[in-house]
């Protein structure tokens, strides 16, 4: 009982405490506004508008703007709980693709492609890093990757 009495005491004083700050601060003139009797400032000239956003050519494609999005995967590709293969024998050394439509490909090193439908864009996501390049063709995404 005591106890909690004390609390509330404590959080009362706390409270007054905190009051009586905030209420020495609006006695105060603050120090970027005109007193009552300053003069008005003079108008400041027009101004063009400027907008808030980036011009086109600094802004990074969207989503939509690429067709895909593309990774290495080097190590062996464990779906489900085993390791996919291609049917040349491949299993490693991908090149995983995700594309607008939220599909996933992959493409061995032979060049064979297949949608891999237990891979989604969230595995995607979760396993790719930052995009650092965005090319205009697929021959040099794949040639900047080493394929």
């Amino acid at each position: 009982m005591f106890r909690r009495n004390r609390a509330d005491r404590e959080f009362r004083e706390a409270q007054r405490a905190g009051q009586a700050v905030l209420a020495m601060h609006t006695e105060l003139p603050l120090p970027d506004c005109p007193g009552p009797h300053a003069a008005p400032a003079p108008a400041a000239p027009e101004s063009t508008e400027v907008p808030d956003f980036l011009p086109a050519d600094f802004r990074a494609p969207s989503r939509q703007d690429a067709s895909g999005f593309m990774m290495r995967w080097d190590l062996p590709l464990v779906i489900d709980g085993e390791v996919h293969q291609c049917h040349c024998g491949a299993y490693r050394n991908w090149i995983v693709f995700n594309m607008r439509d939220d599909s996933v490909w992959l493409r061995c090193e032979a060049g064979h492609e297949a949608k891999e439908s237990r891979l989604d864009t969230a595995w995607y996501n979760r396993n790719s890093g930052p995009v650092d390049h965005f090319h205009p063709t697929l021959d040099e995404g794949l040639r900047h990757l080493g394929h």
